[in-house]
């Protein structure tokens, strides 16, 4: 096992870096990323992986950024190339509109964004294998066309009812107070057949759905929080209670939820700090460790792990033992991807060193990066400066002073972009220890 650990590991941290394809496996699921960011194109293909082979995924040129969008007829031409030996999960605004920036500014028609779509109507019909899919509301006061995004949606609809989706899920973006969004998804979610999902979210959507899909097993969780009283108060992004939107995420990664005194435990716990003593919450942590399979959910602040908590959990060594930690985005993002990744590393088949290397880069994602050095890369050069030659390796010479990390392996820093020009995310390679 020593021997093959490295190379296995490099192979799976140059998804990152790779110009998209599968590196093979029978029965391979093809991805259609939202956009290309990190968190939209290489986390959903590393947690689809866990089980071995490789997912197809749009090399990061043919996606979406935010200042263009996809070419529709290059990922028609991607996706027309792949095999079709397994489930297509896919990100219905990249076809539509270009991407999720896209989708609030396009200038299509909806007749034109359907017919964008057309194929994947068809999708299943004509290869025999499942589409999974999420559309967005977008958000407000970005779009310019609401109406037509109404439309396309309630098309979508139609197309499920008829079974050319095995899952459709309608998410809306960062309703912050005013969005007309909630209200728009309450009136969907009326009229959606039973093979429909309507929530707030959008960057953790693919996760969840590949996860729904490579993962199909029922399985249970359990939701404990930090603080329960502020869990039950309505969240800025999502316009619901923290409690509503695990329940949301949780059906919609594929798991029930059981409550904490219906007697007995569930497959999966997940951890939400939520607020409170960060040490207490990383003893906490350890305590239902020792019980059964735990994942955790930071969601104190947006965009920022809390660096007290992960500290405690790497000094009592039990960050190695979760089966999904997030802290990068908005609680529905984090909720979102700490569930999906939990689903597919508790199935069946799931590798025990790619489960290692995904929370590694979990780690140097959401806790080393979002508490620590995109604070001082911020420092260290304007944001408006971050294009410039140099902040590469501005960027290199911050983080390695993060590194090494250990969890169930040693992992060091091989090299790390902006790759979009901005603060907010990085990608980044990490390469293990013999």
């Amino acid at each position: 096992m020593k021997s093959s650990r490295p190379v296995l590991l490099r192979t799976l941290s140059s998804l990152s870096l790779a110009l998209g394809g599968s590196l093979g496996g029978a029965h391979a699921q093809t991805l259609l990323p939202l956009d290309s960011r990190p968190a939209t194109r290489v986390l959903p293909a590393l947690i689809a992986d866990l089980r071995g082979g490789a997912a197809h995924v749009p090399p990061a040129p043919l996606l979406g950024t935010a200042q263009a969008g996809a070419d529709p007829a290059a990922l028609h031409a991607w996706l027309g190339a792949q095999p079709t030996d397994g489930p297509l999960i896919a990100a219905l605004d990249a076809l539509a509109y270009g991407g999720l920036v896209q989708s609030r500014t396009s200038p299509l028609s909806a007749a034109q964004a359907l017919a964008r779509l057309e194929p994947l109507r068809t999708w299943t019909a004509r290869t025999g294998q499942p589409v999974y899919a999420f559309i967005t509301l977008p958000r407000e006061s970005d779009a310019t066309d609401r109406e037509r995004n109404l439309a396309v949606i309630r098309t979508l609809l139609d197309w499920a009812r008829a079974g050319s989706f095995a899952q459709l899920h309608v998410s809306w973006d960062d309703a912050l107070p005013g969005s007309p969004a909630p209200a728009e998804g309450a009136a969907l979610a009326k009229e959606a057949p039973a093979n429909v999902l309507v929530y707030p979210g959008a960057d953790e959507v693919l996760s969840m759905l590949t996860a729904r899909a490579l993962a199909p097993q029922p399985a249970t969780v359990t939701f404990e929080y930090s603080d329960p009283a502020a869990a039950r108060k309505v969240m800025k992004y999502e316009g619901i209670p923290l409690t509503q939107s695990a329940v949301n995420h949780a059906q919609a990664s594929g798991f029930t939820v059981q409550e904490a005194d219906q007697g007995g435990r569930a497959d999966l716990t997940v951890f939400v700090f939520n607020g409170g003593d960060p040490r207490r919450a990383a003893v906490r942590v350890s305590r239902l460790l020792k019980a059964g399979p735990v994942a955790v959910a930071d969601v104190e602040k947006v965009n920022l792990g809390n660096p007290r908590l992960w500290t405690d959990l790497q000094t009592l060594r039990r960050t190695a033992n979760l089966k999904a930690l997030a802290a990068w985005g908005t609680p529905g993002n984090n909720l979102g991807t700490a569930l999906a990744h939990a689903k597919v590393a508790l199935a069946p088949g799931a590798d025990p060193v790619r489960q290692d290397a995904l929370l590694a880069r979990e780690y140097a994602n959401d806790v080393i990066y979002s508490a620590d050095l995109r604070a001082a890369l911020r420092k260290a050069i304007p944001e408006a400066q971050l294009t410039a030659p140099g902040t590469q390796d501005t960027l290199l010479n911050l983080a390695r002073n993060a590194f090494p990390l250990r969890l169930g392996g040693t992992y060091t820093l091989q090299d790390a972009t902006l790759p979009w020009g901005r603060s907010f995310e990085w990608d980044f390679t990490l390469r293990p220890q013999p």
